[in-house]
């Protein structure tokens, strides 16, 4: 029986994934001052147990300014390097490739964590709010406070924070690296005309705006060896009119892939509203198209995201060519297992071997056995 191509391996310069399904990004809003936690061990450790093909931790920040909020993960620092490591050792006992979304909030950054609102802080607050960043002095709405206005240096501060991060993902063991260039967020945010008013360098014309998006490229792949792939993710339309477009998405993943990104995370939206993330009607598999149309146009490989939630979906989306990997969220959230139970309902032959693979444990309990046996 042929394998179905969800189960067929990828490469990724030189790291490899046994299968297609990768762990999206999920931000947990756990940590205190960027440092992981068991909270964060145990969030990753039902999914390093359960067959997936690769993983990425959640929104990074690169600069302690550029957390979304208090409990955001944080990569700024030497200090959080070994949590990083933990996370990295715990996939890598399962076989599992691990990557961490370098990332920046900009104009969204500073916010309350979900179930206290997710709206601004406030100086007043148990955690006092700090000052923002964006390449405009335009709130992210009207009940958002006025960002400050990237000067060059603060842009040069940025840059070498992504890079920094990056050296330290390398440091920490972890195999690739993800550029966080959507929702909304402060690389997304320089891209967008909707939020991005500047006159200068960085600023007007389609160039001026990618201009941000590419030097965090290049100086995060000038850091990281030769064999570490760098990933994007974009929002690959804008939730508003006079905004990105596919095709002006289309044009900087061709430019990003040119610079050494090796894969685009297709996502859409963020720009306007504080939640809101997708200009489409989230249905299922919403925005399949926009990696389909990269992947095709551009010639860079892509991941599809969003409520992508069943086997056969998934499945569909690699046999047919619309990306090369399948992120998921709330489908492993719901069921861990999926991949295991995914290559059960796609019949893949030795879907049974994978739990075995995934589970370390067992396979050193059968090499046990087989000792045992041999003396």
């Amino acid at each position: 029986m042929s394998r179905p191509p969800l189960f067929t391996p990828f490469e990724s310069r030189g790291v490899h994934f046994r299968n297609r399904l990768v762990v999206s990004p999920m931000c947990q809003y756990q940590a205190v001052e960027g440092l992981i936690n068991d909270w964060h061990f145990a969030h990753h450790a039902r999914f390093a147990l359960g067959g997936v093909g690769g993983a990425l931790l959640e929104a990074t920040a690169v600069v302690r300014e550029g957390r979304i909020s208090p409990g955001c993960l944080g990569i700024w620092s030497d200090e959080q390097i070994a949590g990083l490591r933990r996370i990295a050792e715990l996939y890598h006992q399962h076989g599992v490739p691990l990557g961490v979304q370098l990332a920046h909030a900009g104009r969204k950054a500073s916010s309350a964590v979900p179930w206290l609102g997710n709206g601004p802080l406030t100086y007043e607050s148990p955690d006092p709010a700090w000052q923002i960043l964006a390449p405009s002095a335009l709130a992210h709405t009207v009940d958002w406070p006025t960002p400050k206005v990237a000067s060059l240096d603060d842009i040069a501060r940025v840059i070498e924070g992504f890079a920094a991060g990056a050296r330290r993902a390398v440091e920490a063991g972890l195999d690739f690296v993800e550029i966080h260039g959507a929702h909304g967020y402060l690389i997304h945010s320089f891209f967008s005309p909707l939020a991005n008013l500047r006159t200068d360098a960085y600023g007007g014309s389609f160039a001026n705006r990618a201009r941000l998006a590419l030097e965090v490229v290049r100086g995060v792949r000038a850091v990281v060896p030769a064999s570490m792939p760098v990933w994007y993710r974009a929002s690959c339309v804008d939730d508003g009119e006079g905004g990105i477009s596919i095709d002006d998405t289309v044009r900087l993943a061709a430019l990003l892939a040119a610079e050494g990104v090796d894969l685009v995370d297709c996502s859409a939206g963020g720009i306007l509203g504080p939640v809101a993330r997708s200009a489409t009607v989230a249905t299922p598999g919403h925005q399949v198209p926009y990696a389909a149309q990269i992947r095709a146009q551009a010639r860079v490989p892509t991941m599809a995201v969003g409520l992508i939630t069943e086997a056969h979906q998934a499945n569909q989306v690699i046999e047919e060519g619309a990306a090369d990997l399948v992120a998921l969220g709330r489908a492993l959230l719901d069921d861990p297992n999926f991949a295991y139970h995914a290559a059960l309902q796609l019949q893949v032959p030795d879907a049974h071997e994978l739990l075995a693979q995934s589970h370390g444990f067992f396979l050193a309990r059968r090499q046990a056995r087989t000792e045992v046996k041999a003396t």
